[in-house]
C-alpha cells in the first residue's frame, strides 16, 4: 500500500507514497541527518552505554566546602571563570541559606531585574500604586509592560477581584471492580468529617474545602480542594492530602488495591481543561476602560484598530486549539514569579485564561480572567534574600498579602495584553524589538 524510505546515510528517496506527503521541514531534518551520520555511526552513537561513571554525591546542607567540591568535578567543561560567576563570594557565603530550597547547591545565576510602575490597582485586596519587579533576559519585555501600566494608570487604574481560591491535589485509588469503586465513594461521603480532620491536622493555615470524587470504572480520583492562606500552598496540600489518604487506607472498609498521592488529574504544572474551568490557585479578574485619548497618545493606535487585531488573534487561538484566549500571560508570570520567589514551573498552568476587549463608544474595555494564579507572599522561595527584596519592592511580603499579590499579578498580565495588542495593531511590534534588542 505504501512505499516508504526513511533512509539515512545514502541518497535514497526520503519518502514516497501515493497518499501521503512528508512535510518539507521533516524532509530537511532527515537530509541533515543523512549528511551528518552513516547508519552505522548513528546506531553506535545511540546504543546504550556501559562506560563507568561516578555520580555526584548528593548534598542537602550546603557549605562553602561542598560547593567547591562540586566545582572540582565541573572544571573542564566549565572554566574557573564560570565557577566564579556562579559561586561568587556572596553565593558561597550564603550557601546554608539556600539549603531549604535546593539540593546539590553550586551557586546562583544572576537574572537581571527591571521594574515598572507605578501600576495603579483598585482591587478588593490590592489597592494602591505598585512598583513591580520583573526578572527576565528578554529585551523589550519590561518596556512593554511599563507602557501598558502607564496607559492603565492614566485611565484611572485597573480594577481587580479574587473570585475564588483553592489549590487542588488529586489522589487516585484503584479497586478490583466498579462496584468497589462506587462503595468507596459512598464511604468517603460518610466519613468526610474525619478525613477533613486528618488533612487539616498537618497545617495551621490550610483548610480542606471540598472533596469531589471522579470515577473511571475501577479507578477513583478525589479532587481535594484547599485554601492555603497566604502561601501558594502546593507543598501544604501535598502533605495534607497524604495524611488524608493514610486515614482512608487505615479505616476504609472497602478493599483498596493501591493509592497514589497524585493521579495526574489536578493540572499541577500543566495546562488542563479542569484548571481552565474550575481553577487551581486563585481565580482573578482584572479590567480597565482605556479612554480614546490615552489609546492615541500612549499606545499610538485606536480602539478600532486594537479590536480589529483582537478578532484575528482570537480566531488564531481558536484554530490552533489554545487553552483559553490570550496573547502572552507567560511573559509577565515568568518574570514576576522569578523576581518574587514563586514556583516558576507553575507558569505552565497559570498562563491560561481569557482576554477580552470591547468597544465602549470610542473607548476600550479591556479585561483578563485568570483561573490559576499560584502565588504566595510567604513560604517557598519568598524567604530568600533577593526574592524577599522583590516582594518588598511591591510592598506585598508577609502574612495577609497573598490575595493582593494575586490581584497585582492579574493586573500586570492585563498591562501586557494591552501593550502587545496595541503594538501589533499599530505595526510597531517588530520595530520595538529591533530598537530594544537586536540593533541596540
Amino acid at each position: 500500500m505504501y512505499d516508504t524510505y526513511l533512509a539515512v546515510g545514502n541518497d535514497s528517496t526520503i519518502y514516497r507514497s501515493s497518499f501521503v506527503t512528508i512535510p518539507t521541514h521533516v524532509q530537511a531534518m532527515l537530509k541533515r541527518m543523512r549528511e551528518k551520520f552513516t547508519p552505522e555511526k548513528l546506531r553506535a552513537q545511540m546504543a546504550a552505554g556501559n562506560a563507568p561513571f561516578r555520580t555526584l554525591r548528593p548534598v542537602r546542607q550546603a557549605t562553602e566546602t561542598t560547593v567547591l567540591r562540586y566545582w572540582d568535578r565541573l572544571i573542564g567543561p566549565a572554566s574557573v571563570a564560570d565557577r566564579d560567576q556562579i559561586a561568587d563570594p556572596v553565593s558561597l557565603a550564603a550557601a546554608a541559606d539556600y539549603s531549604g530550597n535546593i539540593e546539590n547547591y553550586i551557586g546562583t545565576v544572576k537574572v537581571p531585574v527591571g521594574v515598572i510602575g507605578p501600576l495603579r490597582v483598585n482591587g478588593i485586596n490590592a489597592a494602591g500604586d505598585y512598583h513591580v519587579p520583573l526578572a527576565t533576559t528578554e529585551a523589550a519585555l519590561v518596556a512593554s509592560y511599563g507602557r501598558g501600566a502607564f496607559a492603565a494608570s492614566r485611565a484611572g487604574g485597573i480594577s481587580t477581584a479574587v473570585l475564588y481560591e483553592g489549590v487542588i491535589r488529586t489522589p487516585a485509588f484503584t479497586f478490583d471492580n466498579i462496584l468497589n469503586a462506587g462503595l468507596f465513594v459512598e464511604w468517603i461521603a460518610e466519613n468526610i468529617t474525619a478525613l477533613r480532620g486528618a488533612a487539616e491536622s498537618t497545617t495551621r493555615h490550610g483548610k480542606l474545602t471540598s472533596v469531589e470524587p471522579v470515577i473511571d470504572n475501577d479507578v477513583v480520583f478525589l479532587i481535594c480542594r484547599y485554601t492555603t492562606g497566604d502561601a501558594s500552598g502546593q507543598n501544604m496540600v501535598t502533605i495534607a492530602t497524604h495524611a488524608l489518604c493514610e486515614k482512608i487506607a487505615a479505616d476504609c472498609t472497602v478493599p483498596i488495591n493501591r493509592w497514589y498521592i497524585e493521579g495526574n488529574f489536578s493540572g499541577d504544572k500543566k495546562a488542563s481543561a479542569l484548571g481552565l474551568m474550575t481553577g487551581r490557585g486563585r481565580k482573578v479578574s482584572a479590567s480597565v476602560v482605556l479612554p480614546a485619548q490615552v489609546i492615541s497618545k500612549t499606545l499610538g493606535t485606536t480602539a478600532h484598530d486594537m479590536l480589529a487585531y483582537g478578532r484575528i488573534a482570537d480566531l488564531g487561538a481558536k484554530l490552533s486549539g489554545q487553552m483559553g484566549a490570550q496573547a502572552h500571560y507567560a511573559n509577565a508570570l515568568a518574570a514576576l514569579y522569578i523576581a518574587t520567589g514563586q514556583d516558576a514551573a507553575c507558569v505552565a498552568e497559570s498562563a491560561m485564561g481569557f482576554t477580552r476587549m470591547e468597544a465602549r463608544g470610542d473607548d476600550l474595555f479591556c479585561s483578563v480572567t485568570m483561573p490559576n494564579i499560584l502565588v504566595g507572599s510567604v513560604g517557598g522561595g519568598t524567604g530568600l534574600a533577593s526574592q524577599s527584596a522583590g516582594l518588598n519592592i511591591l510592598g506585598l511580603k508577609g502574612a495577609g498579602k497573598g490575595a493582593a499579590l494575586a490581584e497585582v499579578t492579574a493586573a500586570l498580565c492585563l498591562c501586557g495584553e494591552i501593550s502587545i495588542v496595541a503594538a501589533i495593531a499599530a505595526g510597531d511590534f517588530t520595530r520595538a524589538h529591533e530598537n530594544l534588542a537586536r540593533f541596540r
